[in-house]
C-alpha cells in the first residue's frame, strides 16, 4: 500500500481539497500530522465531510495546536515542542493519504521543517496555484524535492493560466494529475467527480 504526501507552493493552494479527491479516488486513509489553528473545525473534519466511500479511515493528529501559524510559532505558544520522532504514520493496512501544512520548508522546531516528516517511499504530490511568484514558488518545490530522490507529481489548482502550466511543466518535467477547476462548490459529489477523473492516473 502506498502513501501520498500533499504538499503546496504556499498556503490556501488547495491542499486540503486535493486531498479529499485522493482519499476518495484511491478510498485511502487520511492523516494531518499537524493541525495550526481552526480546531473546532479541522482539515480533518472537512475531508470526512467531503468523503463518500466507506473504507477510508481518518486518523488522529499527531500536534493539534491552536494557533492560526507556522507550527513552530503555533507550538511555541501552546508551550510544546514539536518532535518529529513522534510524527509517525499510523498503521494502517489501506493507501494513506498524508496532508502536509503549508510549504515544504514551514518550520516545525529550530532544527527541523515539514520536510524532515516526508519519508523517502512517500509518493509526494505538489499542489501549485497561479498568482504572481507561483512559478518560482512551483519550481523551487519540485527541484528540491527532485534533488531528494522522491517520486513527485503535481496537481494545478483554480483557474487555468497557459503561460504559467507551460513552462512550468516544460522546466520541472514532473507528470501532471490534473486540474482542480476553480468551482462553485465543492461537496461530496463534486470530489466525487474529480475522484473518478484522477483515478486512472494514480
Amino acid at each position: 500500500m502506498k502513501k501520498y504526501f500533499v504538499t503546496g507552493i504556499s498556503t490556501e493552494v488547495g491542499k486540503t481539497i486535493a486531498s479529499a479527491i485522493l482519499t476518495e479516488a484511491l478510498e485511502a486513509d487520511y492523516w494531518k500530522p499537524i493541525q495550526s489553528g481552526d480546531l473546532e473545525y479541522s482539515d480533518t473534519d472537512k475531508v470526512k465531510k467531503l468523503i463518500s466511500n466507506k473504507k477510508s479511515v481518518f486518523h488522529d493528529n499527531s500536534y493539534a495546536l491552536h494557533t492560526p501559524m507556522s507550527p513552530h510559532a503555533s507550538a511555541e505558544i501552546d508551550g510544546v515542542v514539536i518532535d518529529v520522532k513522534k510524527i509517525n504514520p499510523p498503521q494502517t493496512s489501506n493507501h494513506l493519504v498524508i496532508e502536509g501544512a503549508g510549504g515544504l520548508l514551514v518550520p516545525l522546531n529550530d532544527t527541523h521543517t515539514l520536510l524532515d516528516i516526508i519519508k523517502p517511499d512517500y509518493k509526494v504530490i505538489v499542489v501549485s496555484r497561479h498568482y504572481l511568484g507561483s512559478i518560482n514558488h512551483t519550481l523551487l518545490t519540485l527541484n528540491l524535492l527532485k534533488e531528494k530522490g522522491f517520486d513527485v507529481s503535481l496537481i494545478f489548482s483554480g483557474d487555468q493560466h497557459q503561460t504559467t502550466e507551460s513552462i512550468i511543466t516544460k522546466m520541472s518535467r514532473i507528470p501532471v494529475i490534473g486540474r482542480i477547476e476553480e468551482e462553485p462548490y465543492f461537496d461530496q459529489n463534486v470530489i466525487k467527480e474529480y475522484a473518478e477523473k484522477f483515478k486512472g492516473v494514480l
